[in-house]
């Protein structure tokens, strides 16, 4: 078989290791789990048969899932066919992925859709469904490991094509976050591993295999529930309202990052922002149409000026922005505390009143005024039909016809128009009647309109950045700040401007718990949660410093803060802390590059990995005349210092470009000696 079309060494490793994996973990992990209690007590489904019950309870008629099991079958003999693929490494790995993945998705659908049955059969006999077990039952590892393995496998295996090659390599900056983050869910597996006993209600010690089947059933509990805010409507609005500020926050310490600075200051500058955003909604006697941007031009002021001012120290004197970002929240954490901890302060020897606090014991601003209010947007997704709330399609039926059109329509100069038409007529038409119901409290979100100034901010940093000649004077001071400089950029303008609109970024952040009333009021209060500057820091490393990789991040933060209140709630030696251990180590091990080596995160051109793994010369696609210069040309002496080989190097080019005389002998310079 050629070369040129088989996978390379290293994807048909990974391929190995995966299915090994699941191959083993079908019939050693739990395959499904049937039912779990308010306790995680569960009763889980083994493969082939069996079962392993933790509850201590008694079921009378279990879900049929003999189907789903039989697929199970078909997924082993996927699997044994990849792992043959990736050994002898055919070209054809890629099907064997794609039929792995495809047959344990539909093991997993019909897993789900047995318990479904056997849950709508109950409801329809009377049975309240909190009294149904089935409701908790899904899959687990046994059928997670092989969509995994196929999906690897797969990718793999399309990695042969150069087209691919190169659609994945753009990819690449994934892995070490991604690595990161499976690194970390490692670490708190075995965190949780010590720490937590099995939940059970037996009446007897458990063996060694319930008790080795249990620690793996608890490992997989604690993080199929941090994660499954994602698949609830209502805890998907928590998790993007823990969110919100977490993407101003990463935004500006990524922006910062981006121009090879550290910004720290994240909690001052989101201080100031909530006082700039007080000062403006509270007291500024402006019209509603004017006032709510002014507002949030007042929040991003303040973050500015509270960024700007190490700025400036840095550029005009060297001073470390680190330090004076440090200082500056203390600064404004004293002056936060000084507006609105008290109505009144002493000043020799005479006692001032502030109009800043408002009446009462708690430290709190006046309310802000209506007009400087961002809505909830909650309340403009759910409308009513009856005595029933339900949670419109309107605007994701709309972003999906924009999206299709964007893309389906390249050929056409006016698809822009055309693309935002039809998706302003289908969210009309679908907003007050397609959706699904959701519970009354569910329009008492507190997620606001600052999520969708975030997602704004997201997108002008990437144009800012990557399409703009700022942008690029940014980049380039960041990347070596002396060779900007002998290329005419103005390293210390860019310093501030770098420091400035990363404080405005994070000031921003402000408008979420200020405009948005976040903290149930629409005031700022002295519960200002001034740590998610901290958070920041981990959200911008984690997000590689760019706008996408930030919001993603953000959100992935928000799901498992959100999933850690449940897993506190259930079990009792693993709280929502474990949260905390899992962030600090995403970031410790992207700080170490995911210990992902330079061949794996850098590699070399495909057609060179090619011809090194079977055995040949890195010829790639030469043609056959420069194969054969290639291969004659020597290798280089490696013993000579570079000074020497850049000395030859130079001398023979001088000798092969000279000029010759008529009869061929000396140089120009040697005929003039003459």
């Amino acid at each position: 078989m050629p070369d040129s079309v088989r996978p390379s060494a290293l994807a048909a490793r990974l391929c190995l290791i995966f299915g090994v994996v699941a191959l083993l973990g079908l019939f050693v992990l739990p395959y499904g789990t049937l039912s779990r209690n308010f306790n995680a007590q569960s009763l889980l489904q083994r493969f082939p048969a069996g079962l392993t019950n933790f509850s201590g309870g008694e079921f009378e008629s279990l879900p049929n899932v003999s189907v789903a099991l039989t697929l199970g079958w078909l997924s082993l003999a996927a699997l044994a066919a990849s792992l043959f693929a990736a050994m002898r490494r055919t070209s054809w790995l890629w099907i064997a992925g794609l039929v792995t993945l495809i047959v344990s998705v539909t093991a997993l659908v019909l897993f789900n859709r047995a318990l479904s049955a056997s849950v709508a059969e109950l409801v329809a006999q009377g049975v309240r469904a909190r009294r149904i077990p089935w409701t908790s039952g899904g899959a687990h590892l046994g059928l997670f490991l092989p969509m995994l393995a196929g999906a690897v496998t797969l990718f793999a295996g399309l990695s042969q094509s150069r087209q691919w090659w190169e659609r994945l390599n753009r990819l690449r900056g994934l892995l070490v976050p991604l690595t990161a983050i499976a690194l970390a869910i490692a670490v708190g597996a075995v965190v949780v591993l010590i720490v937590q006993p099995v939940p059970n209600g037996l009446d007897r010690p458990l063996s060694l295999g319930e008790l080795l089947t249990g620690k793996v059933d608890v490992v997989w509990y604690v993080y199929t529930t941090l994660f499954a805010p994602v698949t609830n409507l209502q805890d998907l609005f928590s998790s993007l309202k823990l969110a919100t500020p977490l993407i101003f926050a990463g935004l500006g310490v990524a922006f910062a990052f981006r121009a090879g600075l550290f910004n720290i200051g994240g909690p001052g500058q989101l201080t100031m922002g909530g006082i700039g955003a007080m000062l403006v909604g509270v007291y500024a006697p402006l019209p509603p149409l004017l006032l709510l941007p002014a507002t949030v031009l007042a929040a991003a002021a303040g973050g500015a000026i509270w960024g700007a001012i190490p700025g400036l120290l840095k550029a005009r004197f060297g001073s470390s922005e680190v330090i004076n970002t440090i200082m500056l929240n203390y600064i404004a954490s004293a002056i936060f505390i000084f507006m609105i901890g008290s109505s009144n302060f002493p000043f020799l020897g005479r006692t001032y009143n502030l109009p800043f606090k408002a009446q009462g014991f708690e430290a709190k601003s006046l309310e802000f005024q209506p007009g400087a209010r961002l809505a909830p947007i909650a309340q403009w997704l759910t409308f009513e039909r009856g005595d029933a709330t339900f949670f419109s399609f309107g605007a994701v039926l709309a972003v999906l016809t924009f999206g299709a059109l964007w893309f389906g329509l390249r050929r056409l100069s006016a698809r822009l128009w055309i693309a935002l038409a039809a998706a302003a007529v289908v969210g009309a038409l679908t907003w007050n009647s397609v959706g699904v119901p959701v519970s009354a409290g569910f329009a008492a979100s507190t997620l606001n309109a600052s999520l969708l100034i975030g997602l704004a901010c997201a997108a002008l940093v990437g144009v800012l950045l990557w399409r703009t000649a700022a942008g690029y004077a940014l980049r380039a001071v960041g990347l070596s700040p002396a060779a900007a400089e002998y290329g005419g950029i103005s390293v210390g303008k860019n310093v501030v401007l770098a420091m400035t609109l990363s404080g405005a970024l994070i000031g921003l952040g402000a408008t979420h718990y200020t405009m948005g009333g976040a903290l149930d009021e629409y005031r700022l209060k002295v519960s200002l949660p001034v740590n998610v500057g901290f958070d920041g820091i981990a959200v911008a490393l984690m997000g590689q410093s760019t706008p996408v990789g930030v919001v993603a991040a953000a959100v992935l933060f928000g799901t498992v803060d959100t999933g850690g209140v449940n897993v506190d709630r259930v079990l009792d030696k693993v709280n929502k802390d474990i949260v905390t251990v899992l962030k600090a180590l995403i970031v410790l091990f992207i700080a170490a590059g995911g210990f992902l080596s330079r061949r794996i995160t850098n590699p070399p051109p495909l057609e060179l990995e090619q011809q090194v793994g079977s055995g040949g010369t890195p010829s790639g696609n030469l043609p056959p005349g420069e194969v054969a210069r290639e291969a004659a040309t020597p290798l280089p002496n490696l013993g000579a210092s570079s000074e020497s080989i850049a000395q030859d190097v130079i001398a023979e080019k001088d000798n092969r470009t000279s000029p010759r005389d008529d009869q061929g002998s000396g140089t120009i310079n040697e005929r003039e000696d003459k």
